[in-house]
């Protein structure tokens, strides 16, 4: 009888774990670099759009990572991210010149790969 609980229990708990695996691996969880506590910060460029480009970045694996790498990003005066983790690309806008190794240190602080 105690041999059954036991079993019980572990299934149960079993049963969570593949759940919250599955969600993860979704996308829908809390992100693998410690939770989803990361807001999303809205920002508008104000001036001329001088250019824009697609930058591809590795190492996202939810919703919260590329908010989080959003986030860092737009920290750069003059320049408008919005990030997609499940294309793995960054479309950034800007209305200053901005160098690559900006961008390449912002998306590297985050704790992200900057592939280009």
């Amino acid at each position: 009888m105690v041999d059954s609980i036991i079993l019980l229990i572990v299934l149960v708990i079993m049963i969570f774990a593949v759940k919250g695996t599955v969600k993860h691996f979704k996308g829908e969880g809390p992100c693998c670099q410690g939770g989803s506590g990361e807001v999303k910060k809205e920002k508008r460029l104000t001036g001329k759009v001088i250019g824009e480009r697609d930058i591809r970045i590795g190492g996202m694996h939810c919703s919260s990572c590329a908010i989080r790498c959003e986030n860092v990003l737009n920290r750069i005066d003059g320049l408008k991210a919005d990030v997609d983790y499940k294309t793995g690309l960054a479309h950034i806008r800007y209305t200053r010149k901005i160098s690559e190794s900006e961008i390449r240190d912002a998306v590297e602080r985050a704790g992200y790969k900057f592939l280009a």
